[in-house]
């Protein structure tokens, strides 16, 4: 398969990979609305720039060269904001650690939704575009080190807590 990956991070997978329409069927439960830009257009919202996704109230705004990663981490912001925050939502998901952390987790999980991606393929774009964690990688902090990730998750009942830990 080829890639045509953030410009920034050669090998990464974008939505030209994976397409629009699994994210979008993905995320329309939880009221977020994708939004496609049109290929070098600006990405209203974006916190970190081009090619990475915006955010902006219920939208999710996306080009073909975003990054899966990107997407899929903007959308677990949006999917773990209250709707007071999510009102005024305008490029900044802001939140604190451990809700950044349940955002990661959550978008590990997500990740088995998109063909192509999965948790593995989802832990190696994270790891390779920078995100950081305790034990140096995204798997190795999803298998061994993100317990209170998880737990904020199912305070708020957005997993269901499962001996297997292998679905939502």
């Amino acid at each position: 398969m080829t890639s045509a990956a953030s410009p920034s991070v050669p090998g990464v997978l974008s939505l030209v990979d994976t397409g629009f329409a699994v994210l979008r069927q993905l995320l329309a439960p939880y009221g977020l609305e994708l939004i496609e830009v049109a290929a070098g257009q600006p990405i209203p919202g974006s916190f970190w720039g081009e090619p990475e996704a915006g955010l902006i109230r219920s939208g999710l705004y996306v080009r073909a060269d975003t990054p899966v990663h990107s997407a899929l981490h903007e959308a677990c912001h949006w999917i773990c904001m209250d709707d007071e925050r999510r009102q005024v939502l305008d490029r900044d998901a802001g939140g604190d650690i451990p809700e950044e952390n349940a955002v990661c987790y959550l978008q590990i999980l997500l990740a088995d939704a998109i063909p192509g991606m999965g948790r593995a393929r989802m832990c190696a774009d994270m790891d390779a575009w920078g995100y950081t964690f305790r034990l140096d990688s995204a798997a190795a902090w999803f298998e061994h080190d993100a317990e209170d990730a998880r737990a904020w998750l199912e305070e708020r009942r957005l997993v269901i807590d499962s001996p297997a830990r292998s679905r939502l």
